[in-house]
This record gives structure tokens, sequence and C-alpha cells, in this order.
């Protein structure tokens, strides 16, 4: 009883808000060779990347698997509503098992991005733990493409997903629900600067 009255105590609104903004603040920004980068230095270069994107016409797509494809899914409407984006998600229930069903589960974001993407185009690659097959397939076919690559991921940090994009946000917990709402933080905050920028 006593063990649950302490779990109960840390998942209290104050305890888990008090995490929450540990697990923001201990976001490392890398590049593809590893070195890290200063946050607020690389966000600024991500929202003129983003900026460049859409006077280019070019477009964004955003992936990940169950949580994380929620948290695609709400960003994507951010950056398209707001932003002004040629945003979307790649998850179409029907083009999605079409896919699976044809080339299996691991390979069907990649097949879609290989139809679909550019070299003008960016991908956010979205994964807690950043071992999802599926997830890094498409971030290498999306390399493969010429296109831009941001990986989101926690959990380990030497988690394979954060070495294969051009930038790679990693947030240092091991908790889903804290990396997930980590995540939908920083996302939401490109897309707010980016909605700035698009009404100014």
């Amino acid at each position: 009883m006593k063990a649950v009255v302490k779990q109960l105590r840390e998942m209290s609104l104050r305890a888990r808000t008090k995490e929450l903004q540990g697990v923001i603040d201990s976001m490392e920004v890398t590049g593809r060779s590893g070195a890290r980068q200063d946050s607020q230095e690389a966000m600024s270069v991500l929202v003129q990347s983003l900026e460049k994107l859409r006077s280019t016409a070019g477009h964004l797509y955003l992936i990940g698997n169950g949580g994380s494809a929620g948290v695609a899914s709400h960003a994507a409407i951010d950056f398209l509503n707001g932003g002004k984006l040629r945003a979307a998600t790649l998850h179409d229930p029907s083009l999605l098992t079409c896919m699976s069903n044809d080339y299996g589960y691991d390979l069907a974001f990649a097949r879609i991005l290989a139809t679909l993407a550019g070299s003008n185009d960016m991908l956010f690659a979205i994964s807690s733990s950043g071992q999802s097959a599926n997830i890094r397939n498409a971030v290498i076919e999306m390399c493969k493409l010429g296109g831009s690559v941001v990986t989101l991921t926690g959990f380990r940090p030497d988690n394979p997903l954060r070495s294969l994009g051009d930038l790679n946000i990693w947030l240092d917990s091991n908790d889903y629900g804290m990396v997930e709402i980590g995540h939908q933080f920083v996302l939401h905050n490109l897309a707010d600067r980016i909605r700035l920028q698009a009404n100014s």
C-alpha cells in the first residue's frame, strides 16, 4: 500500500509538471555527424528551413507509430493551418495497410515516400524509442531522395534513429508519455514560430 501511495504522489500534476520541465530542458540537438548543437540556434535554423520549404512549395511529411502518429497528426494540422506549409502525415489507413500488406510494415512509409517525396521536401520522423524499423527505413529512403530529415526521439541517447537525420532532437527520458508530450511541445513551438512568420 505504501508503494502505491508513493507512486500516486509521483504521478501528481505538480510532480509530473516538474518532470516534464526537466525533460524539455534536457533536449539535445545533434547533426548527422553526432556533434551537439546549441538547441536555440538549431531551432532558429530549423524555422528558416521550414520557411524556405514554404517559399519553394516543398512538402513536409510527418510520420510516427501509435502515440507518435498522433503527435505527427497534430503537428501536421498546426504546420498546415497556421504555418501555411504543405504538411501531411502518411497514416491514411487504406494506404498504410495496402503498403504494409504488399511490402511489409517495415517498408510501408519508405515505399510511400519513394513515390511522393523529392529532394525539395522534408521529413519529420518521430519515434519515442528510436527503434522502429519502419521509421528508420523511411528516413533512409528520404535521404536517398535528397530530401532533408529531422528526427525526434527519446529513451537511449544512442538509439539508432538519432544518428540518421540532418537534425536530431533527443529528449532524456524513458517515459513514453513524457517523450510524446515533449515532442508535441517542440513541434508546437516550431509551428507557432512558422505561423507568426507566415502572418507577419
